[in-house]
C-alpha cells in the first residue's frame, strides 16, 4: 500500500517521502517541512494516534490526513480530537484521496499559525524565519526549536526538563550542560549587540522569555 501511494502521488506531481514506522516519521517531521502528512494509525514503534498528538503538542501544524482501516466511530473521533484534519478509511478511492488532500491543504493555508512576537523579536512558525528589529537572524534547527518553545510560553518559566524533552526527546546522552551550551549560543544571536535582554535564566528551574521592566 505504501509503495502504491508513493507511486500514485508521484505521478500526480507530488514529491513524496515515506516512513515505515512512527519513530522514523517523527524524525523526518522534525528535520523537514511538509505540505501534508498522510498518516496510518497502526504504525510500528509509535502509532499514528501517538504521532498526531506529538505533532500538535510540539506545535507542528503540518496538516494531517489519517488513512486507516480503523473505521469505528470512536477511532474516527479520537483521530480528529488528536488534531487530524481529515480521516479516511480503507478501502478507499485514490481520486477521493486526491480531492481530500487538496481540501486539507486549502484549509491549512487559510488557518496558518500566527507569528510569535516578544518585544521586537519575531518568529514565523510557517517559514521558520526569525528577525529582531527587522534584522534577520540565522538559527540552527536546535536553536530554532528552543526559541520557538520559549516564545510560545512568553512570560512563563519553561522548565529545563521540558525544554530538553521537546528538543531532543528521551536521549540519555543529552545532559544539562548540553542545554546550557545551546542556550548560550541562542542568547548570543538574540540578545547581542547591546539589545534588550529577552532570555532569562530562572536558577535551578529553567528559562523564561520576557522583556525587561
Amino acid at each position: 500500500m505504501l509503495e502504491l501511494l508513493r507511486r500514485g502521488l508521484t505521478e500526480e506531481g507530488h514529491t513524496v517521502l515515506c516512513a515505515v514506522d512512527g519513530d522514523q516519521a517523527w524524525l523526518e517531521l522534525r528535520e523537514q517541512e511538509f505540505d501534508v502528512v498522510i498518516l496510518d494509525v497502526m504504525l510500528p514503534k509509535m502509532s499514528g494516534f501517538e504521532l498526531a498528538l506529538r505533532m500538535r503538542t510540539e506545535k507542528k501544524f503540518t496538516p494531517v490526513l489519517i488513512l486507516t482501516a480503523k473505521d469505528s466511530v470512536p477511532d474516527i473521533v479520537q483521530g480528529l480530537d488528536l488534531g487530524a484534519d481529515d480521516y479516511m478509511t480503507k478501502p478507499f478511492s485514490f481520486n477521493e484521496l486526491l480531492l481530500r488532500l487538496r481540501a486539507v491543504k486549502r484549509r491549512a493555508s487559510a488557518c496558518q499559525p500566527p507569528r510569535l512576537q516578544v518585544a521586537d523579536l519575531w518568529l514565523d512558525p510557517m517559514t521558520h524565519e526569525v528577525s529582531r528589529a527587522g534584522e534577520a537572524i540565522s538559527l540552527t534547527r536546535t536553536e530554532y526549536n528552543l526559541l520557538e518553545r520559549l516564545m510560545s510560553n512568553a512570560g512563563r518559566v519553561v522548565p529545563r526538563d521540558t525544554l530538553m524533552l521537546s528538543v531532543w526527546g528521551r536521549k540519555p546522552e543529552i545532559e544539562d550542560n548540553t542545554l546550557d551550551a545551546f542556550m548560550r549560543l541562542l542568547r548570543h544571536k538574540i540578545d547581542n549587540h547591546g539589545r534588550e535582554r529577552l532570555i532569562r535564566t530562572v536558577r535551578g528551574v529553567g528559562y523564561i522569555m520576557r522583556p525587561e521592566g
